[in-house]
């Protein structure tokens, strides 16, 4: 498999998982605060990647290149899922997959800024028409935007913009480390916020009944949603061009609308097909450029 083959089926895999993970998110977080949420994710995405590594032989960075990857690990795992989850519990999981949409426009930016990757006519049209076949996916008639929803689409928001910085950042961190360390250090990073954040939630919010189903979420979230699917992710960013890598992020909600499909008996319109074609569209046309 060449290199750009599997950096976008990570990429699409990584995605795929997250679409699945706004319902399960909604859920566990009537029961448990968003950044007690988050330092459960963390913990148990740090455990399976470090049981993981440990088996492989261990750790192996130095001091600068172990701090280089904590601070990004700081935006991605502390400033970014904390943006994201909040904005899930204060908005709705409609407004949340249109919302983050936006990410692929933002790694466009700052990859230009950071990494210095071109912004050619072929990668604007790439990401226009995926962003349209996303859009159309997504069906922003079902999206809200009354005042009460407006702190929660503003999180989603910042939690978009400084995701896509993350994911530029982890292209430059893993340019000389294997990406599971990467993504450990990277958890260890977002802890600092999250436990800091999750004490003053614990003593002021407090903590719902944990139930088989919400420990079974937090499972999931943790281990499936956090160790393999952000090693995926930071896998995809290693293996190509950020502004492509960033493309297949808008299969989470084609996976998020057939999960629904499948599971709630949601139908599945002819603008959800017509919108998956474009984003599939998009992915051709931004990897057929020379360089991606």
């Amino acid at each position: 498999m060449s290199r750009r083959t599997l950096g976008l089926v990570s990429g699409l895999l990584a995605a795929a998982i997250w679409g699945g993970m706004y319902v399960v998110s909604k859920v566990v977080l009537n029961v448990v605060p968003p950044f007690a949420l988050i330092t459960s994710r963390l913990v148990l995405g740090s455990l399976a990647l470090g049981l993981m590594i440990a088996f492989r032989g261990g750790l192996h960075s130095s001091r600068r290149q172990f701090w280089r990857v904590f601070g990004v690990g700081v935006i991605g795992y502390g400033i970014s899922l904390g943006f994201q989850f909040v904005g899930t519990k204060l908005s709705t999981a409609a407004n949340g997959s249109l919302v983050t949409s936006t990410t692929p426009a933002f790694v466009l930016m700052f990859a230009s800024i950071i990494l210095k990757e071109r912004i050619t006519a072929r990668r604007i049209a790439a990401l226009a028409i995926s962003t349209v076949g996303v859009i159309a996916v997504i069906d922003p008639r079902t999206a809200r935007v009354e005042p009460s929803l407006f702190l929660g689409n503003m999180a989603l928001l910042a939690a978009a913009l400084t995701w896509a910085l993350y994911s530029v950042l982890i292209r430059l961190v893993t340019r000389d480390l294997q990406v599971l360390t990467v993504s450990l250090i990277a958890f260890m990073g977002g802890l600092p916020i999250s436990v800091s954040a999750g004490l003053w939630e614990a003593s002021h919010i407090g903590i719902g009944p944990i139930t088989p189903g919400i420990v079974a979420g937090i499972l999931f979230l943790g281990i499936i949603a956090t160790a393999l699917a952000m090693s995926l992710w930071n896998n995809s960013f290693a293996l190509l061009d950020a502004n492509l890598a960033s493309l297949t992020f808008f299969a989470q909600p084609v996976v998020g609308s057939l999960l629904g499909w499948l599971f709630l008996r949601e139908s599945i319109t002819p603008l959800f097909l017509f919108g998956g074609i474009l984003i599939a569209l998009g992915l051709v046309i931004a990897s057929r450029e020379t360089g991606s």
